[in-house]
């Protein structure tokens, strides 16, 4: 077979194909021997099989999907966290605002305990001032003021009478 035979038998196969995938009737071919088969997973012009595609979706892209949501993520996170790392190594953000912060750490607990004992005073006090005021008083100073108190009152009764 020649190279011009084996080109004819060629283009004759190829106008074959074209033919069938338009939906036409072969040359040839009577139209009642055999209906047109329609190749839908095989490729007879690269004689492999076709990967599986919907028709009707090839014009709609998929935009809302996870992987292009994702797309870039991975290198914003690292690039957020190599500023991250160059603040903390920032000498003005070790050093610690106000150089006494441990004295004050350091102190808060003694603080805490004058604090509490200082209201107790106070809380005392304020309770005796108030008994001297009645004249019920635990001490001397409170107990004296009340008699002093007393006996005026006792005297300014006894010259109204």
């Amino acid at each position: 077979m020649s190279l011009a035979d084996a080109s004819e038998v060629r283009k004759a196969r190829l106008l074959a194909l074209r033919k069938r995938r338009a939906g036409e009737a072969v040359e040839g071919v009577s139209e009642d021997a055999e209906p047109v088969i329609k190749h839908r997973s095989f490729d007879p012009a690269t004689r492999t099989l076709k990967k599986h595609t919907n028709t009707h979706d090839e014009d709609v892209q998929m935009e809302d999907t996870v992987e292009h949501q994702v797309d870039g993520l991975a290198e914003n996170i690292i690039a957020e966290d190599a500023e991250r790392r160059a603040q903390d190594l920032d000498l003005f953000n070790i050093a610690p605002k106000r150089p006494n912060w441990d004295l004050k750490r350091e102190l808060d607990k003694k603080l805490a305990k004058l604090e509490r004992k200082t209201q107790e005073s106070i809380h005392t006090l304020i309770r005796q001032r108030l008994a001297a005021q009645k004249g019920q008083s635990d001490d001397i100073l409170g107990a004296m003021q009340a008699e002093e108190r007393a006996g005026q009152a006792q005297d300014s009764s006894d010259e109204d009478e």
